[in-house]
């Protein structure tokens, strides 16, 4: 019997899904629970399994978009597996076909045009326009009698006019923007539009972080498994100064606040498909060991394309990263329907000011982006305040005076 697989619902509030890869031809022995294909939702990519074994018959092709509860392929679980794993289908012999040569008819060579004074040539003045544009006369076409070159014509001549002298490629590329990337493109304008962002910044001296690391990230990773990175500290910084600004962990549903209890922050990876944000799960109840076992959980998982939606949705403030790739400082974009998102970025020496000495020191600009509509100056800038006084006191205000018992060693 022909077993018909439909599209699962990847999650709430999704009734479309795009047919990202099908991992296997039509016509294929495919495996129960084997991988068939990767949809792309507007949140998430994931992998499609085989309800059962058996002859697959492919009904949709790669791009199309289809909705949940449609058929997309049949499986033929009575077909016997073939031997050696190779495809039910058996190519058909090829007939061979013997290539006639044709000899090319002569064709009689038209008579060339007549040259005349005005063919290719530019007056004097036209001339001496395109030498001061350094433009050959050979890239610009004239308008005047016979084709020749007036002074209009090389006044309004540019560069980019008749064909390159670069040599290089010249080539384009139309492709399909994937589901997700569409959906993130729309999430991106809306909030540009409908939210009233405005961004702070301040900088952040990294030397006390850089001092606890070199002490004990060796000893951290024996013990844990994972590294003592800087998004532990972020994380932990954030999560004290939103209990202290709960606006900033607030958000706008229609004419009403939702104020939250607890912290679920969300944190920007970068994945095969594009920007994923999973969510830290209450986070203000996680120690260094668990915030940087459950980041490096979900980047696995994000990087591997097996993130799900319900591990992305939900969060209440978004912590960004861009400083891995280099970014000195940027304006992160708000991550709806939340109300703020903090932008780390790199760590440069800088010159600073240090007891009245300059001292050369790491320092990290942070930006906080914000929803003016429910977060106040005060508001954003009390948080983005506490935010560097936790990082660069780490010791007193994240780990209660004692940094073993805080890193649990």
């Amino acid at each position: 019997m022909a077993l018909e697989m439909k599209v699962p619902s990847p999650g709430e509030s999704i009734t479309e899904v795009e047919i990202a890869t099908w991992l296997v031809q039509d016509g294929d022995y495919v495996e129960k629970d084997q991988a068939i294909a990767e949809v792309d939702s507007d949140k998430a990519t994931l992998e499609l399994p085989a309800e059962a074994s058996g002859i697959i018959t492919l009904k949709a092709e790669e791009g199309d978009a289809v909705a949940v509860g449609e058929v997309v392929c049949l499986i033929d679980t009575e077909a016997a597996k073939p031997e050696g794993g190779a495809s039910a289908k058996e190519e058909s012999p090829k007939e061979e076909i013997k290539a006639v040569e044709k000899t090319p008819r002569p064709t009689e060579e038209a008579p060339a045009k007549a040259a005349t004074y005005a063919t290719g040539s530019a007056s004097p003045a036209a001339k001496k326009v395109l030498a001061e544009k350094g433009i050959e006369v050979t890239q610009v076409k004239g308008t005047g009698k016979d084709g020749r070159i007036t002074k209009a014509d090389a006044v309004s001549a540019v560069p980019s006019m008749g064909t390159p002298t670069s040599g290089g490629s010249r080539g384009t590329e139309r492709k399909k923007m994937s589901m997700l990337r569409r959906k993130v493109a729309e999430r991106l304008v809306a909030v540009k539009n409908e939210t009233a962002m405005l961004t702070t910044f301040n900088e952040v001296n990294m030397q006390p972080i850089f001092d606890l690391r070199n002490e004990y990230k060796v000893a951290f990773k024996e013990k844990h498994g994972v590294g003592l990175g800087f998004m532990s500290f972020f994380t932990l910084a954030c999560t004290r100064a939103l209990q202290m600004y709960p606006a900033v962990n607030a958000m706008i549903d229609g004419k009403e606040m939702i104020m939250h209890d607890f912290q679920d922050i969300s944190i920007a990876v970068s994945g095969p498909k594009g920007l994923m944000v999973p969510v830290i799960r209450n986070a203000e109840n996680l120690s260094f060991r668990g915030v940087e076992s459950e980041v490096k959980r979900l980047a696995l998982r994000a990087r591997d394309g097996q993130i799900t939606v319900d591990e992305m949705t939900g969060g209440t403030f978004t912590i960004t990263n861009g400083g891995v790739f280099g970014s000195m400082l940027s304006t992160p974009i708000i991550n709806p329907p939340q109300s703020a998102i903090l932008g780390m970025h790199n760590i440069v020496e800088r010159p600073m000011a240090v007891n009245g000495q300059v001292v050369i020191q790491p320092i990290m600009y942070v930006a906080l982006s914000y929803d003016h509509r429910i977060i106040d100056g005060k508001e954003s800038v009390g948080f983005l305040v506490a935010v560097k006084e936790a990082l660069e006191n780490p010791v007193e205000l994240l780990m209660n005076g004692d940094v073993k018992k805080a890193l649990e060693m």
